[in-house]
């Protein structure tokens, strides 16, 4: 420090009011206050140019600090109006481009006017003096005598603190340079130290000097008090231990044995027994020694203790002893479920070839289809024909990893993934195992849960999956995997890529009669208390559950509305006496209500501009009227009912391919300049899209812009191209069956759809008469008269 303040240059430059003109640095997380010499380093670029200029005119600058020292780039608002201007007195340059300062703080200053900001801070600054008072007053003296005394106490309570420091100090007659001095020395944040270098006033200095100070020593000694009371603490865990190491060497030496004891050698026992690899042995062998060496109530112990608890109750080698026998199997499954002919044909073909290869490695199969169509429960039909252990777990809604691959041991309340947890319940190392919902798993910042899966479903990788948990490998590849899922669109691909879909297919309204009568009727008799004589429902009571109670391609809501039933009978039971009660059509309503969905009849032969659509839904096929009219206009076209964007393309190509060919309809060449086309939708409060309802759409605008009456008793299907041409479209099983359900007897498909005709029941393509279609003008020909 120096004795007094040197004065400054008169070879500063100055501006025309003579304030200095001087280069100007901001300092991160530093405070520089006058009379006070220090080294910092700097490295950016507009500081280390601002530091040559002052080296080649004047070896002085000007020094502020910065608000917010995670700026890395500041302007003119990130840092303090009022600094320290410096003078440098060495510069050493360092590895890395960057270079160490030695400066001495001459006096205050102001920021008056920033000159230039690139290539560096350049600024006028305007020269603070100390307001030292002519002669130091009774309150000055006291106040210095008080910082002089917290100034004291504070170095005794810090012990990064030198105690010369008290020494030099306490020698300066200044106030101003005394209360810089001290305010430089003490360990708080920049903003503090700015407090005091902004107060010009000697007096109000030594009062926020003194605040500052007087906070610091209470957290000083709540510090110390804090940091006693831990190493009281440790202290007091140490002789515990001492004395525990003492007690259990006495009780060895009298020939007695601690519980641990019998604990460390009961899973040394189980250890032994499960022969497991010598990897993993050797792993668990070493947590149990160290829990040996600890003890057994303290936080890491209980860890320990659950950790080699849980991998010893693991079913290493233990294994369901499975029975395949294809004809039992597929009793079991016809037992289980009605119809789904092509999933229990595809199961039985995955259990021959296991049978045969005495392997389980092999496609993962993913049952694919609406909900409440039965894939969940045939699942546990698998597991039941082949004798094994079943267990689920849902992925809905799982978007953290650690539900698949568990926590690591660090975190506190730490737990295996659910994947190794169903594995421990079920108590053998090959159950089939069912990924429920796996269309429904997300992701977030705490992981993807599908990327995890994809080791899991993988036959070359899951022989040595690794929890996070347990950190060792556990085999997975005797493990049967099936997954269901609604649809295939929200699957991430590389998981969809590990699995073969099976498509389970809504139920037709035949199927869910036998359902009903085989299945739901006696399940829900039994469940409400009834007897089979107290209640009977009728086939045609069950058709009217499924067409007007009921919107769905599986039978979940047929369960529940025949469930709704019977408690109604209970009911009447109890009030009224024992009885049979009947449940038919014409007193379904006394039951149930009012009927709730409704589904279209042909009404009526031919109109123009109306046809005749067929559409897929989650729950089924639809059939759709598409109306269509043409107003004097100027060529809009309007489209209403909630059509979606793919729909709306296949009307604008519709008007694109009959303006292509309007002189062989004998339709006006000028009609698109000349008429609006409206095409609505009925039901628009429904959403629809997709392209299949193109062919329609196009033949009722050909129908109304060329007067000619459209048969309603036809329905059709296809998506058109630009030429005319009928492209295949999805669903010809629901649509066709929607079809026949309205009364329809002639069905337009694409031909390339032909195929998928085999898959409608028989007793439907026996009353259906289908047309094959390649192009719009054989829709035309058949709809239109």
């Amino acid at each position: 420090m120096s004795d007094r303040i040197k004065p400054l240059s008169d070879e500063i430059p100055r501006d025309e009011d003579g304030r200095l003109v001087l280069p100007l640095i901001p300092l991160r997380g530093l405070t520089i206050f006058p009379n006070m010499v220090l080294h910092f380093d700097i490295g950016r670029e507009k500081s280390i140019n601002a530091l040559e200029k002052a080296m080649i005119n004047d070896q002085y600058i000007f020094l502020v600090t910065q608000k917010d020292e995670t700026t890395d780039l500041p302007t003119r608002e990130d840092f303090y109006e009022i600094g320290t201007i410096a003078r440098i007195k060495q510069m050493l340059r360092l590895p890395g481009d960057s270079i160490r300062v030695l400066v001495e703080g001459i006096t205050r200053g102001r920021i008056d006017k920033m000159i230039i900001e690139v290539p560096y801070f350049k600024c006028t600054v305007e020269q603070i003096d100390d307001n030292e008072p002519v002669r130091n007053t009774a309150r000055s003296e006291a106040l210095k005598r008080s910082v002089l005394a917290a100034f004291d106490e504070y170095l005794t309570l810090n012990q990064k603190m030198s105690p010369e420091t008290y020494a030099s100090v306490a020698t300066i007659n200044e106030t101003g340079r005394f209360a810089d001095v001290v305010a430089s020395h003490l360990d708080v944040k920049p903003e503090e130290k700015q407090k005091i270098l902004e107060c010009l006033d000697i007096n109000e200095r030594l009062d926020a000097l003194y605040d500052l100070l007087t906070r610091e020593i209470q957290i000083l000694n709540i510090e110390n008090d804090i940091s006693s009371k831990v190493k009281t603490q440790i202290n007091r865990n140490q002789k515990e231990y001492y004395l525990r190491e003492q007690m259990r060497a006495i009780q060895e030496e009298l020939g007695g044995e601690e519980e641990g004891e019998d604990e460390i050698q009961q899973w040394r026992d189980q250890l032994a027994a499960l022969d497991l690899p010598e990897k993993t042995a050797e792993k668990i062998e070493k947590e149990i020694k160290r829990f040996s060496y600890m003890q057994p109530s303290s936080a890491e112990g209980t860890v320990i203790r659950t950790y080699i608890e849980t991998i010893l109750s693991l079913p290493w080698n233990k294994e369901s002893k499975t029975e395949i026998d294809l004809k039992k199997a597929e009793e079991i499954l016809d037992e289980d479920h009605y119809g789904l002919q092509k999933v229990k044909e595809r199961v039985l073909e995955y259990l021959a070839v296991v049978q045969l290869s005495q392997s389980m490695k092999g496609p993962i199969l993913c049952l694919v289809g609406p909900p409440g169509t039965g894939k969940t429960s045939i699942v546990r039909s698998i597991a039941r024909s082949i004798n094994r252990e079943y267990v689920r777990m849902s992925l809905g809604g799982v978007r953290d990893e650690a539900e698949i691959r568990g926590h690591r041991r660090t975190y506190i309340g730490a737990i295996p993934g659910r994947i190794i947890n169903c594995i421990k319940e079920a108590g053998t190392k090959n159950p089939v195992f069912l990924f429920d919902e796996v269309d429904k798993i997300g992701a977030d910042f705490r992981g993807d849960p599908a990327s995890a899966l994809l080791e899991v479903l993988d036959p070359e990788q899951n022989k040595e999956f690794t929890d996070h948990y347990l950190e060792t490998p556990f085999d997975l590849s005797n493990v049967m995997f099936i997954t269901t899922a609604n649809t295939t669109s929200t699957i991430p691909r590389p998981l969809l890529d590990r699995m073969e879909v099976i498509e389970v297919e809504g139920y037709t309204e035949e199927d869910k009669l036998q359902i009903a009568k085989k299945y739901l009727v006696p399940k829900m008799i039994e469940a409400s208390g009834l007897k089979k004589k107290q209640i009977r429902i009728s086939d045609r009571a069950i058709r009217s559950l499924i067409n007007y109670y009921t919107r769905e391609s599986g039978v979940r809501n047929l369960e529940r509305e025949i469930a709704n039933l019977c408690r109604k009978v209970a009911r009447k039971i109890v009030t009224e006496g024992d009885g049979t009660y009947s449940v038919k059509p014409d007193n379904i309503e006394e039951y149930l209500g009012k009927k709730r969905f409704r589904f279209d009849k042909i009404k009526g032969k031919k109109e123009i501009g109306v046809t005749t659509g067929l559409a897929w839904t989650i729950v089924g096929g639809e059939t759709l009227f598409i109306e269509t009219t043409a107003v004097p206009g100027t060529g809009k076209l309007q489209l209403t009912g909630q059509m979606g964007d793919v729909m709306q393309e296949s009307a604008r190509t519709g008007i694109s391919y009959i303006r292509s060919i309007a002189d062989k309809l004998g339709i006006d060449e000028n009609f698109y300049k000349e008429k609006d086309i409206h095409i609505h939708i009925p039901e628009g409060a429904v959403p629809k899209d997709g392209p299949s309802a193109g062919v329609t759409m196009c033949v009722a605008m050909i129908s109304t812009l060329t007067g000619r009456p459209a048969r309603k008793d036809i329905a059709m299907t296809g998506e058109i191209t630009l030429r005319g041409n009928i492209m295949p479209v999805g669903g010809i099983r629901e649509k066709v069956l929607a079809a026949h359900r309205a009364g329809i007897k002639k069905v337009l498909i694409p031909k390339e759809c032909e195929k998928d005709l085999d898959e409608i029941p028989e007793k439907v393509r026996e009353q259906m008469d289908f047309v094959l279609l390649t192009h719009v003008r054989e829709a035309v020909k058949e709809v239109l008269e």
